[in-house]
């Protein structure tokens, strides 16, 4: 399976544009959040993007509630909103949980303590194969002063997923690493093309 992943948008339009076109040549196309900023844009943003009809699933960022992104995404055929749950498409499971993890010191931020992400990720899956993400795991994609979550590392060296997508740390976007037996990838704007 082709998936097209892509993160951290922010209410780029143009770029929006092009991943639309782009996603006629995927099987999957994979949002993982900040479609917005500071919860502006967001459902602009999702208007660029109801053209595709290729099977899509989102996560929130921070810079979007879990409810912004389903109200946005409401009259979207194609489009699945994945928030501490699964879906299953063609034979592969996806299964996401957007918000900044840790907390981030915005008072804006939608976000989730290690706490709430811990429990959370308990209905997680073992044999997933897509584990879709806005945060990326502790020591892992998540930037010289390492921001990514300790809940979402042990996930991942839990469940062992093929593949696990992350944003948020910009600074990070368009590089991949190894966790165990898991390819992950911090997406950016861009759009990366991944082979499940």
């Amino acid at each position: 399976m082709q998936l097209l992943a892509f993160s951290d948008i922010h209410r780029d339009l143009d770029q929006a544009r092009r991943i639309a076109s782009m996603a006629v040549d995927a099987d999957v196309l994979v949002a993982a959040g900040d479609f917005g900023s500071v919860h502006r844009g967001v459902e602009q943003l999702i208007d660029m993007l109801v053209v595709v009809e290729t099977p899509t699933v989102l996560v929130p960022g921070n810079n979007e509630t879990d409810d912004e992104l389903r109200e946005a995404c409401g009259g979207w055929k194609a489009a699945t909103v994945l928030h501490g749950a699964g879906i299953e498409i063609d034979g592969v499971s996806f299964w996401g949980l957007g918000a900044g993890i840790p907390t981030t010191p915005w008072p804006w931020s939608f976000d989730l303590t290690e706490e709430e992400a811990e429990a959370a990720l308990q209905s997680c899956p073992a044999d997933l194969d897509v584990l879709v993400l806005h945060s990326p795991p502790r020591g892992f994609l998540d930037g010289d002063r390492s921001l990514g979550s300790e809940a979402l590392l042990r996930a991942i060296e839990r469940v062992q997923p093929k593949v696990a997508v992350c944003g948020h740390i910009h600074e990070c976007a368009g590089q991949e690493a190894q966790v165990g037996a898991t390819r992950l990838f911090n997406l950016g704007p861009r759009g990366m093309w991944i082979e499940v």
